[in-house]
This record gives structure tokens, sequence and C-alpha cells, in this order.
């Protein structure tokens, strides 16, 4: 089913996103996390693939088996690197196939090794030319994007950043999904901004527990955003006392409370990155009890 329609007739949610395993042997670990997640009963399940879109085939299968084996509704995501049309129209002809509706349009990363991003073609440059594309050519599909209540690393200010989200909308994207933040100011801000430019879908907030402050560390470092200095010193002094076990403890403490600020700020859901980890998700989806 559509999530644009989903959306439509159930808020408050959780939805969910997933990271396919590159290696199959690792396939059945990974189906045993996500068949723990089904006590969540998320809205949908996104279903990532690598940079350089080096893990499609994966995504596609995956996404077909947590549709029709499990039960999930997925949101694919499609990015441009190494995007033709003929190639974007032969996945998304697959993907109807197999019976998913759904597509989170993004530019994507630079494959692993390289620092800027460069596109491949003239024809797909940006997410919103994914979008253009699936809305002139695949009209049933429904098309969410990327957000940044942070603005994007490479955006040279908050007012073009806004102004491509915008764009991306205007190009026919239904629901925008953001990038992870720690300070729900962040949040409210950027909707608030982008309903004064006359935007107004929904904005899943993307949430992410924090299990570690190593895996912490290395995640900002791909993705640009930042934390709180307090909230950050708070992690290290318990990784100094407790270890692991302490950040997450603080972590899952510090979502719930997120979730909980957001929901109440309006949001439609929240929309939690498990790191193929199902434990941490059932945990701050039984205290937020939707």
């Amino acid at each position: 089913m559509r999530i644009c329609d989903l959306i439509a007739q159930k808020t408050p949610f959780v939805s969910l996103e997933f990271y396919p395993p590159k290696e199959r042997e690792q396939w059945g670990a990974f189906f045993e996390e996500a068949e723990k997640l089904k006590a969540v009963d998320p809205l949908f399940v996104s279903v990532t693939y690598g940079a350089g879109g080096g893990t499609q085939d994966n995504t596609l299968e995956i996404a077909a088996r947590l549709k029709n084996e499990t039960g999930f509704e997925p949101l694919v995501h499609l990015t441009t690197v190494g995007a033709t049309e003929e190639r974007i129209a032969a996945y998304l002809r697959d993907l109807k196939t197999s019976g998913i509706e759904n597509i989170l349009a993004l530019r994507g990363d630079p494959p692993r090794g390289m620092c800027d991003f460069k596109p491949d073609n003239e024809r797909f440059q940006h997410a919103s030319d994914l979008v253009s594309f699936m809305r002139a050519g695949f009209p049933e599909f429904c098309v969410g994007v990327a957000g940044y209540p942070q603005p994007h690393p490479q955006s040279p200010t908050v007012a073009e950043d806004l102004a491509w989200t915008k764009f991306k909308i205007e190009q026919g994207a239904q629901f925008i999904v953001t990038q992870l933040f720690f300070d729900v100011r962040q949040y409210v801000d950027f909707v608030g901004r982008l309903k004064a430019m006359n935007v107004d879908v929904p904005v899943i907030p993307g949430i992410l527990p924090i299990m570690s402050l190593g895996s912490i560390r290395f995640i900002l470092s791909l993705c640009g955003a930042s934390i709180p200095g307090k909230f950050y010193l708070e992690l290290e002094e318990a990784d100094k006392k407790g270890g692991a076990a302490a950040v997450s403890e603080i972590g899952l403490r510090f979502a719930i409370d997120q979730c909980r600020q957001l929901l109440d700020a309006g949001a439609p859901g929240v929309h939690l990155y498990t790191l193929n980890k199902a434990d941490a998700c059932l945990h701050i989806a039984g205290e937020l009890n939707i």
C-alpha cells in the first residue's frame, strides 16, 4: 500500500529503517531481527542500499521478502548514483512486479573512498530529477524524499537548503523523512519554515538510538549531523564508567524522550534507524505505546 495513504489513515506511528547485509550468509540473522520487529507494527520499513548502488539487487530481493514473507510495507531507497533512464525504469518495473509501491528518492553518497559527489550524467544530478522522472513515467509510486533539520553539509545556506527541499516537493514528492538529529527544536523550526513556504507534506523525523560511542562518532562523520555538547559529554562519561552498556542506557532514554517531544510537537510519527538490531526499537516502541 502507498505510504502517503497509510499516513493519512494512521497517526502517530513508528516506522523503521533497515540496512541490507551485503553477504547472503548474513541474511538469516537479518530476517530473524526483522521478524522480532513485527511486534512494533511499523507503518513502513525503509530499505537502503550502499554507496554507489553496490547492493541494489540485494535491496530489491530483501524488500520483496520483507513485504511478501514478513508482512512489512517497504520503502525502497533509490539514488542517482550510476543512474540512467533505462536502469531506473527497469528497476522500477522490477519493484512494481514485486508489489512494492514506495520509493525514497535520494541523490546518494559518493562511492567508498571518494569525498566529493560527482553525478554520473546530466539527466540525474539531484534527487529532484528522480522525483520528476517517476512522476512523469511511473505515477503509481508514492515518492518520499530526505529532509535536513540541520542543513545538508554541502548547502551553502539554510535558505538554499530549504529551497531545494521545497523544489523536491514541487516536483511531486509526497512526504519527507529527515536525516537524524538530536535537538527537537531543529525539527520544529524545519517544519515551520517549510510551512511558511507553503510546503505542507508529512515530515517524518528520523531518530537514531545511540548504542555506543564508537558507532555514533562514525555515523556523525558520514552524515554531517551534530550532537548537543552536553549530551555528548554525558555519553563520554558513561562510556568511561560503564562502557557500551552504560552508553546504550543513556542513548535509549534520550531517544524515548526525543520521540515523545516530537509527537507532542505534531510529528506524524517517528522513523527509527534500527542498525538492524531489534531490541532498542522494541524498547522505544513499547515506551511510546503507539
